[in-house]
Protein backbone atom coordinates (compact mmCIF):
# COMPACT_ATOMS: atom_id res chain seq x y z
CA UNK A 1 0.00 0.00 0.00
CA UNK A 2 3.01 2.34 0.33
CA UNK A 3 3.21 3.04 -3.38
CA UNK A 4 -0.47 3.94 -3.66
CA UNK A 5 -0.20 6.33 -0.72
CA UNK A 6 2.88 8.00 -2.16
CA UNK A 7 1.43 8.33 -5.64
CA UNK A 8 -1.92 9.63 -4.40
CA UNK A 9 -0.08 12.47 -2.67
CA UNK A 10 1.23 14.15 -5.85
CA UNK A 11 -1.66 16.62 -5.95
CA UNK A 12 -3.17 17.52 -2.62
CA UNK A 13 -6.87 16.76 -2.08
CA UNK A 14 -7.65 20.47 -2.29
CA UNK A 15 -5.67 20.83 -5.54
CA UNK A 16 -7.36 18.03 -7.50
CA UNK A 17 -10.68 19.81 -8.22
CA UNK A 18 -8.83 23.03 -9.15
CA UNK A 19 -6.40 21.19 -11.43
CA UNK A 20 -9.25 19.22 -13.03
CA UNK A 21 -11.06 22.51 -13.77
CA UNK A 22 -7.84 24.00 -15.14
CA UNK A 23 -7.39 21.07 -17.55
CA UNK A 24 -11.04 21.26 -18.69
CA UNK A 25 -10.64 25.01 -19.35
CA UNK A 26 -7.55 24.35 -21.52
CA UNK A 27 -9.63 22.24 -23.97
CA UNK A 28 -6.74 19.87 -24.66
CA UNK A 29 -7.48 17.09 -27.15
CA UNK A 30 -8.06 13.71 -25.56
CA UNK A 31 -5.76 10.85 -26.54
CA UNK A 32 -7.60 7.59 -27.28
CA UNK A 33 -5.96 4.83 -25.26
CA UNK A 34 -6.92 1.17 -25.60
CA UNK A 35 -5.75 0.05 -22.14
CA UNK A 36 -6.95 0.93 -18.66
CA UNK A 37 -6.40 4.55 -17.67
CA UNK A 38 -4.77 3.82 -14.31
CA UNK A 39 -1.69 4.62 -12.27
CA UNK A 40 1.28 2.70 -13.67
CA UNK A 41 -0.05 2.43 -17.22
CA UNK A 42 2.63 3.30 -19.78
CA UNK A 43 1.52 5.58 -22.60
CA UNK A 44 2.90 5.05 -26.11
CA UNK A 45 5.96 6.92 -27.34
CA UNK A 46 4.15 8.58 -30.24
CA UNK A 47 0.81 10.34 -30.50
CA UNK A 48 0.49 11.69 -26.95
CA UNK A 49 1.06 15.39 -26.27
CA UNK A 50 2.29 16.35 -22.80
CA UNK A 51 1.79 19.76 -21.25
CA UNK A 52 3.55 21.65 -18.46
CA UNK A 53 1.78 21.63 -15.09
CA UNK A 54 1.31 25.23 -13.89
CA UNK A 55 3.91 26.18 -11.27
CA UNK A 56 1.25 26.79 -8.59
CA UNK A 57 0.67 23.02 -8.29
CA UNK A 58 4.29 22.33 -7.38
CA UNK A 59 4.72 19.17 -9.49
CA UNK A 60 7.43 20.35 -11.87
CA UNK A 61 8.83 16.86 -12.52
CA UNK A 62 5.55 15.70 -14.11
CA UNK A 63 3.54 16.66 -17.17
CA UNK A 64 -0.15 16.29 -17.79
CA UNK A 65 -2.23 15.08 -20.69
CA UNK A 66 -5.81 13.97 -21.30
CA UNK A 67 -6.44 10.27 -21.92
CA UNK A 68 -9.94 9.01 -22.77
CA UNK A 69 -11.30 12.36 -21.52
CA UNK A 70 -9.59 11.95 -18.13
CA UNK A 71 -6.79 14.30 -16.98
CA UNK A 72 -3.68 12.40 -15.91
CA UNK A 73 -0.25 13.29 -14.53
CA UNK A 74 2.60 11.50 -16.31
CA UNK A 75 6.28 10.99 -15.57
CA UNK A 76 7.80 12.25 -18.86
CA UNK A 77 10.88 10.02 -18.51
CA UNK A 78 8.90 6.76 -18.33
CA UNK A 79 5.57 7.90 -19.89
CA UNK A 80 3.84 6.18 -16.96
CA UNK A 81 0.66 7.61 -15.46
CA UNK A 82 1.39 8.67 -11.88
CA UNK A 83 -2.04 10.10 -11.04
CA UNK A 84 -5.50 10.08 -12.59
CA UNK A 85 -7.11 13.40 -11.66
CA UNK A 86 -10.84 12.83 -11.16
Amino acid sequence: GGVVGGVAGILGADQRPRFHSYVVEQHRPSYRYQGDVRVGAELPEAGVTYYEVPQEYGVRQYRYTVVNDRPVLVDPRTRRIVEVVE
